[in-house]
């Protein structure tokens, strides 16, 4: 490993397990103690976590539409031959097997905790991809996204706990459904809160020094973009790095739409902006918000004629879908796209901890100058602290859809 990418590592790591960086919330602090181990609450009968809908954005999206054998998607399903795990396969043809690679990955995940938990004990799947009707409408067994569960003792004292479990394995959605079973699915393998954190669409503009806009995805380290800075004020910025960056990805995105002055930002629902609850507030007392819990009546930052920022109220919130997903960092942890201020971060709402724990990046660049072109994926500092996050702050630090990714 080069020397400045060393040290580089060291320092994140030493700012990250320093004492007194606060964590998300009021009283959590990361410091030399270590937690004690984190106590599971079992789910209550017909309780769901998360405490949303299961076909919407924050749990496991949207129906994508039946998978047939004889269909293209059906190469989306992988066969599942884990010996720690009992398929009831009561139709005899192997369908409770099949499942997405996300549901294979947390199925395999919750077995693992089943017999940690009870010894001697194994999952159990009662029900998987379904192929002939079995199911309601639109239910996402019919893409391989859901799996019924129970222990393979069937004891159903246990199954508020194993719903508990199931949550912990990263399902996007449980369901305390029935005494017999429980419900669980996860998000589809297109879906961008799946495979990314927080993110623009590649088209969206960035403003330049010399005015001009371009598209994120054309962005050049070096470049000086037009951000705010810790006072709030227009300030303009160095682009850095993409902290992912995703050409090709097919991306589920929050649209917020403001008016006086009309403005339409595309983002991921993990991204932060900054929001207040009135026109009033002074551009300091707008606060780092996750982009899904924007609502109308909310106000943000826009950029005006003349290089101000003024608020503007949001009028309207939607989901669109759009390929590309574009990451940047600027030096200032800000950045005004399509006319709209936004965090340079996601997943935790903190925008001080966040650009404290990225400024070992932004001395790297100040040693080593602007590197190469830089691959698809998640940044590896980026990565790397992200899987340290996971490690030192309480789970609940974390945006509901925040999952673990590995480095590209």
């Amino acid at each position: 490993m080069k020397p400045a990418r060393l040290l580089l590592l060291l320092s994140g790591c030493a700012l990250l397990l320093a004492p007194a960086v606060r964590g998300c919330g009021p009283g959590r602090v990361v410091g030399s103690r270590r937690r004690p181990p984190r106590k599971l609450i079992p789910l209550a009968y017909k309780q769901f976590s998360p405490n949303v809908p299961e076909k919407t954005l924050g749990a496991s999206g949207r129906y994508e539409g039946k998978i047939a054998r004889n269909s293209e998607r059906f190469k989306e399903l992988t066969p599942n031959y884990n010996p720690d795990i009992i398929f009831k396969d009561e139709e005899n043809t192997g369908a409770d097997r099949l499942m997405t690679q996300r549901c294979k990955d947390r199925l395999n995940s919750l077995a693992i905790s089943v017999m940690n938990q009870w010894p001697g004990v194994k999952l159990r799947v009662t029900e998987g991809w379904d192929e002939d009707g079995h199911h309601s409408e639109e239910s996402l067994h019919y893409e391989g996204r859901a799996v019924d569960i129970t222990t393979s003792d069937r004891d159903r004292n246990k199954y508020g706990m194993l719903a508990r479990l199931a949550v912990e394995a990263g399902f996007d959605w449980v369901y305390y459904e029935s005494k017999a079973h429980i419900h669980c699915s996860v998000k589809s393998e297109h879906s961008a809160a799946a495979k990314t954190g927080g993110c623009f669409p590649g088209r969206a503009l960035a403003t330049l020094e010399d005015g001009a806009r371009t598209p994120l995805w054309a962005l050049r380290p070096g470049q000086r973009v037009l951000a705010m800075d810790g006072a709030g004020r227009p300030t303009y910025s160095d682009f850095l790095a993409f902290l992912d960056k995703e050409p090709r990805a097919l991306t589920s995105f929050h649209v917020i739409e403001t008016r006086e002055p009309p403005r339409r930002l595309a983002l991921t629902p993990t991204h932060l902006l900054f929001v207040a609850e009135n026109a009033s507030a002074p551009t300091t007392r707008f606060r780092p918000t996750f982009a899904s819990h924007v609502r109308p009546g909310h106000f943000v930052l826009v950029a005006v004629g003349g290089g101000g920022l003024q608020p503007a109220e949001v009028v309207g919130v939607r989901d669109r879908r759009d390929v590309g997903a574009y990451a940047p960092l600027t030096r200032h942890g800000t950045l005004v796209v399509d006319g709209v201020v936004a965090s340079c971060f996601a997943l935790v709402q903190e925008q001080h901890l966040a650009q404290l724990a990225f400024w070992p990046l932004r001395l790297y660049h100040s040693l080593v100058g602007w590197p190469g072109a830089q691959g698809d994926g998640v940044h590896w500092y980026s990565g790397l602290l992200y899987r340290l996050g996971r490690l030192l702050l309480p789970p609940d630090s974390f945006h509901p859809l925040g999952v673990p990714r590995a480095e590209s």
